[in-house]
């Protein structure tokens, strides 16, 4: 039965996780924290990929501030890894360390750890507990537990409107709806997506360059930028092609502009589909490309198709209090022309962000 001080030393443990959220991909996130004869002696968050997890920065922490960590426990947000990659296993570490108990909130569903971490420290005779504050720790990598359990990324939709619902004029222009604050918050959701997809009338109307810009993030990367254009219209001079980050274009076919886009530095895939690029292979991909989370800025019928195709995790829509009249783009392209079909979303999150208010929905359970 854990107890309030094994309960406090996970929140620790998972505030840890949350300060790697930018700086992991494509790991999770995870933070740890020893104990000693109740004593915090050590704790950690996982570096960039390719270097220390969140229990060797943690045993590391430990042994520089001098202390032992023979007959500690590990407080940790996920299950110590127990295959090496490109680091060692954790649990291994953990095991010849000599910690004696090990409180751990979710089993990994990586399919190369799945338990194995934790079978591992109990045959070496440390004490395991599983399940504190599992909730909060699934939260903290919903993208990188989806694509374990699914090989999908998490996909989120972030749509800016005004009061009455419009994105954008007739003529497609759009910016700016939301104020500073509201734009420095999308900040946040690039840095943590493994990549950014947009639309192609987007980049034409905006020519955005759909990078991280803000330093305090820290990023080890810029997210990859993931243009749909079906039938390769992206100018070839637009400034999603620029550095920094790479640039992926996908196509329904190769034509002709492939090859000016290829020397601006982008990578051309075919993706066939119907009339659109097929946004379910496309996730595959993404998927098999390591992406924990996609972050999709675009207007309102790739949103609609993306809905319409029940493929949206998360919404996060950002409310100005203004009003750009019934001639201007509705939020989302997608026809619904009677009530009992209306999409229903769970509100999760509201909050004040500058002028603007943010939104965060999920997509309701569909009635039975």
């Amino acid at each position: 039965m854990p107890t309030p001080f094994d309960t406090e030393m996970m929140a620790r443990a998972l505030q840890l996780a949350r300060s790697g959220r930018y700086r992991t991909r494509p790991n999770p996130a995870v933070g740890c924290v020893l104990v000693l004869n109740g004593e915090v002696i050590g704790e950690g968050a996982t570096q960039p990929a390719g270097d220390n997890h969140g229990e060797i920065e943690a045993l590391n922490a430990a042994r520089t501030n001098g202390f032992d960590p023979r007959g500690a426990t590990a407080y940790v947000t996920l299950e110590p890894c127990s295959h090496t990659g490109k680091t060692g296993p954790c649990s291994t570490a953990l095991i010849e360390a000599g910690i004696s108990r090990a409180v751990i909130a979710l089993q990994d569903p990586n399919p190369a750890v799945g338990g194995s971490g934790i079978r591992a420290l109990a045959q070496a005779g440390v004490q395991v507990e599983l399940g504190l504050l599992e909730t909060e720790a699934a939260a903290v990598n919903p993208g990188f537990l989806k694509r374990m359990r699914a090989g999908l990324p998490l996909v989120r939709v972030k749509l800016a409107a005004s009061l009455d619902g419009r994105t954008a004029m007739a003529s497609g222009e759009s910016q700016w709806i939301t104020g500073p604050a509201a734009r420095a918050d999308v900040q946040r959701w690039r840095g943590r997506s493994g990549a950014i997809v947009t639309g192609v009338d987007t980049v034409i109307a905006d020519n955005p360059a759909l990078t991280v810009r803000d330093p305090a993030l820290d990023i080890p990367a810029q997210p990859l930028r993931v243009v749909l254009d079906s039938s390769l219209r992206t100018p070839a001079d637009a400034e999603i092609l620029h550095p920094p980050g790479d640039v992926l274009i996908v196509c329904r076919e190769r034509t002709a502009a492939a090859d000016a886009l290829e020397s601006a530095g982008a990578e051309v895939l075919v993706l066939p589909g119907a009339e659109r690029v097929d946004l379910p292979a496309l996730l595959a991909l993404l998927g098999q490309r390591e992406v924990n989370e996609v972050l999709v800025e675009c207007g309102p019928r790739l949103a609609g198709a993306f809905l319409d195709q029940h493929l949206v995790d998360e919404l996060v829509v950002y409310t100005a209090p203004t009003l750009l009249g019934s001639n201007a783009r509705p939020l989302v392209d997608l026809p619904i022309d009677v009530m009992k079909d209306q999409r229903r979303l769970a509100l999760n999150d509201v909050r004040r962000v500058g002028e603007d208010l943010r939104m965060v929905f999920t997509p309701a359970e569909e009635p039975a």
